[in-house]
């Protein structure tokens, strides 16, 4: 999506079992409303995290929707992530592909890539749009590559079950599991729910590791994590969470892939690429998506 400013979060450091508490401000963006915990004010990544928004819950009337207009990206793969709703994603490959819960929609900028995200099959009904979205920044080698997409249904994605948690396994693998979703470094996504009082064990040797609580409450610990907050491991080390109420975690991670430079919805080692892209899209360089004439103006 097409909105970003580092100053909307807050960090904490700690002890103990966490290193760094992220404390997002919510952003109302019109139709909806997100928290974004990355990139914070003090940790622009976790691994090759380089974005992540939690959209809504949002309540949408009949004949209203998330209308999200063409925008570019470059240096990226977006992740769309839901747990309740449908968007409809549009692209300038053509692909025209609805997501809803626990789906995935991969898509790869690389060199550039325009998209659109808007209202799915529901629009026109009482509805409601809730989910993650994230970036992960491709690394140095393959930020040019050709732009792709790929859409991974719900039974796609493997499942665990290990007594009061279910760990839906998004991207990598863990716990004798491996996602089919493509990663472009050592890379970790996780959608775990705990029954209140179910502990989980987080793997060591993740260089980079954090939880996102989308719902409900944990201790790392003896730290205890609300909704709406992002904990950062030490370097190298697991967690183990206990839930105090029935809730939904998050856990991203993986190796880092070094600092990297974000404008608008460009990103890249090179300032100068992102020069470049913002130049390409001021002038129409940009391909378009078939069907959508609409677009964001670049920001000045």
């Amino acid at each position: 999506m097409s909105y970003f400013n580092a100053d909307e979060s807050t960090c904490h450091h700690y002890v103990g079992a966490i290193a760094l508490l992220i404390e997002p401000r919510a952003t109302d963006l019109g139709e909806f409303t997100v928290r974004r915990t990355l990139p914070s004010h003090e940790r622009r990544m976790v691994g090759p995290f380089v974005f992540f928004d939690h959209m809504g819950p949002a309540e949408f009337p009949p004949d209203k929707g998330i209308a999200v207009r063409p925008h570019p990206h470059i240096g990226i793969a977006t992740i769309t992530y839901l747990f309740e709703g449908e968007i409809m994603h549009r692209d300038s490959l053509g692909y025209v592909q609805p997501i809803r819960a626990g789906a995935v929609n991969l898509m790869v900028a690389g060199r550039g890539i325009v998209h659109s995200e808007r209202a799915g099959s529901d629009f026109g009904v009482h509805s409601r749009l809730h989910g993650i979205q994230s970036w992960i920044a491709l690394p140095v080698a393959e930020q040019e590559c050709e732009p792709a997409f790929v859409h991974y249904t719900a039974q796609d994605l493997p499942v665990v079950d290990r007594g009061g948690v279910r760990v839906r396994v998004v991207m990598g693998a863990v716990f004798g599991a491996h996602s089919p979703v493509q990663t472009f470094s050592e890379t970790l996504y996780l959608d775990c729910g705990l029954d209140e009082g179910a502990e989980l064990a987080l793997p060591d040797g993740v260089e980079e590791l954090a939880l996102y609580v989308a719902e409900g409450s944990v201790l790392a610990g003896k730290t205890p994590i609300a909704a709406g907050a992002m904990a950062v491991a030490h370097p190298g080390r697991g967690m183990t969470l206990r839930a105090r109420t029935d809730s939904r975690v998050i856990v991203i991670g993986g190796a880092s892939i070094g600092p990297r430079h974000i404008e608008w919805n460009f990103v890249s080692d090179s300032r100068a690429r992102i020069e470049r892209a913002k130049q390409d899209w001021r002038e129409g360089r940009f391909p378009r998506v078939p069907g959508d004439n609409e677009f964001i103006p670049l920001p000045e």
